[in-house]
């Protein structure tokens, strides 16, 4: 058995552990309120825009656009958007494993545009090679940080040094639930549609076929960067609560062992302190008894 004096520093180091990972909390819970806020604003928009997009692609028929087909050329794009610091729980691991564990590519076909530190070092030695890492723009995301990424990211894609381009998150559901989210976003592609029934066929043959001004391509030329960005930006403030409710529980989760290690601890230094007291009379009374 450990002595008091080692039980009692382990103590005393766990409190100040724990000290710590209630402070961590209290700044999580701050930032998440913040955050959820951002990410419940943009969530209509965000959604209404992937939605508008695949309403206009359904009703535009046959139009051959460079961003409607993948390139014949070039990688896959993957812009994994992660946390800059770690003691979120399984956050960065679990957004990661959407490229580390993708069975439809290899290491070699994927650049990796990286926002946020920690999934930049976990793809950094799964092999990947990471084309950019912008970790500043997850202090503080802001729409202009996603367009220009989605300029940079359009321009790679017109010279064919890449062929497709996948966006990689966590959406932010509630505060305990975060999904780890592999979307694509070039080319863009229909939106598979169920079997439809009579009656949404009627009306489907009633609509009105989609018409640009002035022309299908420059219209398009115009509506998809705002697409791209549009998602890009949703899903970093997506991403932001998420980190944030995550590192939110992991505290609260540690805060809590930290208060079982101590009780544990209390009782195993009770014990010895009453073992030793007892040792101690034992010995005062067999020396009494030596005396008599």
């Amino acid at each position: 058995m450990a002595s008091m004096r080692d039980i009692k520093r382990r103590r005393s180091s766990i409190q100040s552990t724990q000290q710590i990972t209630k402070a961590m909390k209290l700044v999580s819970t701050v930032k998440l309120q913040r955050a959820r806020a951002g990410a419940e604003r943009s969530k209509s928009y965000f959604h209404c825009m992937y939605d508008t997009m695949n309403s206009i692609l359904a009703r535009v028929g046959a139009v051959d656009h460079k961003y409607l087909k993948a390139g014949e050329t070039g990688k896959k794009a993957v812009i994994l958007i992660s946390s800059n610091r770690g003691l979120a729980g399984g956050y960065n691991n679990n957004v990661s494993k959407l490229i580390t564990r993708n069975e439809s590519w290899t290491p070699d076909e994927v650049l990796v545009y990286a926002i946020g530190n920690k999934g930049r070092e976990i793809c950094s030695r799964a092999g990947y090679e990471i084309k950019e890492s912008l970790p500043e723009v997850m202090e503080a995301p802001a729409y202009a940080d996603a367009m220009f990424l989605t300029e940079r990211l359009l321009k790679s894609f017109e010279e064919g040094e890449i062929c497709e381009i996948y966006l990689a998150y966590t959406a932010f559901k509630n505060t305990v639930s975060h999904i780890p989210t592999l979307m694509k976003l070039l080319p863009v592609e229909k939106a598979v549609e169920h079997e439809l029934t009579e009656e949404e066929k009627a009306a489907k043959a009633a609509e009105a076929p989609m018409n640009f001004e002035p022309e299908d391509e420059e219209a398009l030329d115009l509506i998809i960067p705002k697409y791209v960005a549009s998602l890009i930006y949703g899903a970093l403030v997506e991403a932001l609560a998420s980190e944030n409710g995550a590192r939110m529980q992991a505290m609260d989760n540690a805060t809590n062992n930290a208060e079982e290690l101590i009780d544990d601890l209390e009782l195993l230094y009770n014990r010895a302190r009453q073992g030793s007291i007892t040792q101690e009379l034992t010995e005062i009374i067999a020396g009494a008894n030596a005396i008599q």
